[in-house]
């Protein structure tokens, strides 16, 4: 069993080079021109690279969102960063990281313990598909670039990844703040769930359940943009949410087969 780590990595050599997971000329993923600002995505390279995405990530989860991470330095380190490949978005006019996801391959997974998401669900009913399945976390854009372009750019560079290496799944957990005590979420999910629920065979179960009994589920709420994006590519929601104590959020397991991507999207993702 992996249980969420949220812990710094001690030992680790800041100048080393990083290994990525996918062949090396590979690293490099696409670029994007946005108002007279040129974006481009890659793979990190060196742990330099690394850091700068666990600096964002630090500023986002933990500065504006009140995360509790115990990363030091102004970085959100984890247990599980030294397996997962990372991606990143840069502003070419500053060089500035101001995006970035982590990507945990079935190989890596295995030599983890196995997938992050497994110490929020039980997993049991997707194990069969493990050797296909890419899990995707952590996925932040600096505040100054939430219009839509830099995720954009981020799901391009993890469907190009997923094809390079011929995986079929991408898991991940999308969030819902838990602001108010869990009202919204439980009503997003009970909103939700007729039109976007997994078959039988790909639900989770939530090991700390939010207690949706319990809940208004009746709120008229806003989908949060990751998760309104994952459903409208064409993505599941495997189950029930989760509470995260960490962040503080309900976490909902969404999984996308990219034999499900919308045709609308699918030209632009997978070409």
């Amino acid at each position: 069993m992996v249980r969420k780590v949220i812990n710094s990595i001690d030992g680790v050599d800041r100048n080393r080079t990083h290994q990525n997971h996918i062949h090396p000329n590979k690293t490099f993923l696409g670029q994007q021109d946005m108002a007279h600002r040129k974006l481009y995505i890659s793979l990190t390279r060196t742990q330099a690279e690394v850091e700068e995405a666990q600096r964002l990530r630090y500023k986002v989860f933990a500065e504006e969102m009140g995360a509790q991470l115990s990363g030091t330095g102004g970085l959100d380190i984890d247990g599980f960063d030294r397996f997962c490949d990372h991606l990143i978005v840069r502003e070419s006019a500053t060089n500035q990281v101001i995006g970035t996801y982590r990507i945990l391959s079935p190989e890596k997974a295995n030599e983890a313990g196995g997938y992050y998401s497994a110490g929020e669900f039980d997993l049991s009913r997707l194990a069969h598909l493990a050797d296909s399945t890419v899990e995707v976390g952590r996925a932040c854009v600096h505040q100054n670039y939430r219009n839509g372009g830099t995720i954009t750019m981020l799901w391009a560079g993890l469907a190009k990844y997923m094809q390079i290496n011929n995986y079929e799944y991408m898991i991940g957990c999308g969030s819902i703040s838990m602001s108010d005590g869990g009202h919204a979420a439980a009503s997003l999910y009970h909103k939700l769930q007729d039109d976007y629920l997994a078959p039988l065979e790909y639900r989770v179960f939530a090991r700390n359940p939010l207690p949706i009994d319990s809940l208004r589920t009746d709120m008229q709420v806003a989908c949060p943009p990751l998760i309104k994006g994952y459903l409208r590519l064409g993505a599941y929601i495997c189950g029930e949410p989760a509470w995260d104590p960490y962040f503080n959020t309900a976490d909902m397991l969404v999984m996308l087969p990219l034999s499900r991507i919308n045709p609308r999207y699918a030209a632009h993702f997978l070409k």
